[in-house]
């Protein structure tokens, strides 16, 4: 079977991907700042965590334990960093297999010193800061001292490496020079108690960068932990607004192949109640309207909000599991059923999409080679 002609299928353009590696590396080598490459929002597929890796990324990093297991024998040489805190069923294998976790919690943390005897290991933490955001972090800073003392006086195996915030993910609190400064602060003052440098001052992920394009990042900070702008790059030209015309936000398209042409209404008939979802969707009323179905849907990408239509005039309507529907009335091109459109992307997208074992996945090299997989 002609597998080229599978759809849903997923290019990945490795060589954008590179490009935006290098953009960034040399951005933050200027201002002496590590990154730790984020992982999971391609699945840690093995093509673009070589590419990262090859581009000079600092550390692996992922949420995911199974992903950085999977990818320590062959990125043996690179250390890696577990970015959600350790769960005590996973406390074995973070020491055997994780070289930094970020910790907040004291219980867990006398729980690795205790792994790291057993397996005669090191490990090193960074303590989490909550600067606002109210995800993971000491809100507390003399708490968060008190446990940094502990941890230096006290333990043999775990190393204090560090601290670190992050800021965006949940609570959607902006970094500033404000914020982090405090984080600075508060590492100064370990310091001074501990009578020695910290290693990493991990100032946060990809919305942190705005503050180095500012050139307003508070100098101590060392270290970012940074995804999307490696691997996807829209954010900070469509939400920040930043003219980075060195970056590539195409580094991901979804193609998917048309089922279905009709005009139809664009009001739902007859009683509403619940989508398929749960949700009570509000629709527009905008007459009959050319409209097409896509085989594709939220199982596989999740939010067809972020899913940017790359042929003109054509618009997204809404989705249901499998079927994607778009509205072609304005498209300036005469589709027909078993033709293929193509989408732009945001994270949550690519972050989906690369997990979907039902999307095709297509590698973009600049020798044109392609590989591919179900």
């Amino acid at each position: 079977m002609d597998t080229t002609k599978k759809y849903p299928l997923l290019e990945i353009n490795l060589n954008k991907i590179s490009d935006n590696t290098k953009y960034l590396l040399d951005l933050c080598n200027e201002n002496n700042i590590s990154i730790s490459a984020v992982v999971k929002g391609v699945n840690a597929d093995e093509e673009v965590v070589d590419v990262l890796i090859e581009g000079g990324c600092n550390y692996i990093a992922s949420s995911r334990l199974e992903q950085l297991i999977s990818l320590k024998k062959k990125y043996s040489h690179k250390e890696n960093m577990l970015i959600r805190m350790p769960m005590k069923h996973e406390i074995k294998e973070v020491i055997k297999y994780v070289d930094i976790s970020l910790n907040s919690e004291i219980q867990t943390i006398n729980l690795l010193e205790k792994e790291c005897k057993k397996q005669r290991k090191e490990h090193k933490i960074l303590l989490m800061v909550d600067l606002g955001d109210l995800r993971e972090g000491f809100f507390d800073k003399e708490e968060l001292i008190d446990i940094a003392l502990y941890i230096e006086n006290n333990l043999e195996h775990v190393k204090l490496y560090g601290i670190g915030t992050n800021l965006s993910c949940y609570g959607s609190i902006k970094p500033s020079q404000k914020n982090l400064s405090y984080l600075c602060e508060i590492a100064e003052e370990i310091e001074e108690k501990i009578s020695r440098k910290l290693d990493m001052i991990s100032g946060g992920s990809t919305t942190s960068l705005p503050l180095l394009f500012d050139d307003k990042m508070p100098g101590k900070i060392n270290n970012l932990r940074i995804g999307e702008a490696l691997i996807v790059g829209r954010d900070l030209i469509d939400y920040w607004g930043y003219d980075l015309n060195k970056m590539h936000k195409d580094t991901m398209i979804l193609k998917a192949e048309i089922i279905e042409i009709k005009e139809k209404p664009t009001y739902p008939i007859g009683e509403m109640f619940l989508d398929a979802f749960g949700n009570k969707p509000i629709y527009e009323d905008r007459g009959i309207r050319k409209r097409a179905i896509l085989a594709v849907g939220k199982q596989d990408f999740v939010n067809d909000r972020d899913l940017l239509p790359l042929d003109e005039g054509v618009e997204i309507v809404g989705s249901s599991s499998d079927h994607l529907i778009v509205d072609l009335q304005n498209s300036k091109k005469d589709f027909q059923v078993g033709d293929v459109m193509s989408f732009g992307m945001f994270y949550s997208c690519a972050l989906y999409l690369t997990s979907s074992k039902y999307v095709l996945k297509k590698y973009v090299e600049l020798k044109e080679l392609h590989k591919e997989y179900a």
